[in-house]
């Protein structure tokens, strides 16, 4: 009996432990509210100059605002409200040199939130080398080649059949 009083206080003591640590969790974590947040996101986020690009963002609870995108990259934008979010799209300028463009929100209510927008240089691909027709075109060799693939085909069913066949005989 003495063991099953021990075990229990033991008990207790641990369960009230763990219930302040609890207590004092919930009570020093802030709450998450929803819509408290100021972002700003360009998608893609890496693009060759003369592509568009679609901006979304959100300003806290103002998002039933209109609110005010700049960059070096594409200039001034006016992103206006969209399913609880800001969104607009720009064209990147085709002269837009390579590299590195931060991409700054502000917002009505004095929220600013920066990303950064990377315009690549990628040179279009050239033309291969004229070497030709490509071996065998221009000529019925594709067409011969088919044919005698499917006959050798035909031919191997042919004998596996005439091959498998069972034999009767005296013997069997």
């Amino acid at each position: 009996m003495r063991v099953l009083t021990v075990t229990l206080r033991a008990l207790t003591r641990a369960l009230a432990l763990v219930g302040l640590v609890g207590a004092f969790v919930l009570m020093t974590v802030a709450p998450a509210r929803a819509g408290e947040d100021t972002f700003v996101e360009v998608v893609p986020n890496s693009v060759q100059a003369g592509a568009r690009v679609n901006i979304r963002a959100g300003c806290d609870n103002a998002n039933n605002r209109q609110a005010d995108v700049h960059s070096d990259a594409f200039g001034r934008v006016m992103l206006r409200p969209d399913n609880g979010f800001l969104t607009g799209q720009v064209t990147i300028p085709g002269n837009k040199e390579p590299g590195e463009y931060p991409v700054d929100l502000r917002c009505d209510n004095g929220n600013t939130a920066t990303t950064t927008l990377t315009v690549l240089n990628m040179e279009q691909p050239s033309k291969g080398p004229a070497t030709g027709g490509g071996g065998t075109a221009g000529t019925r060799a594709g067409s011969v080649l088919l044919i005698g693939g499917v006959a050798t085909v035909a031919l191997a069913v042919g004998f596996g059949f005439l091959g498998g066949r069972r034999r009767t005989g005296a013997g069997s």
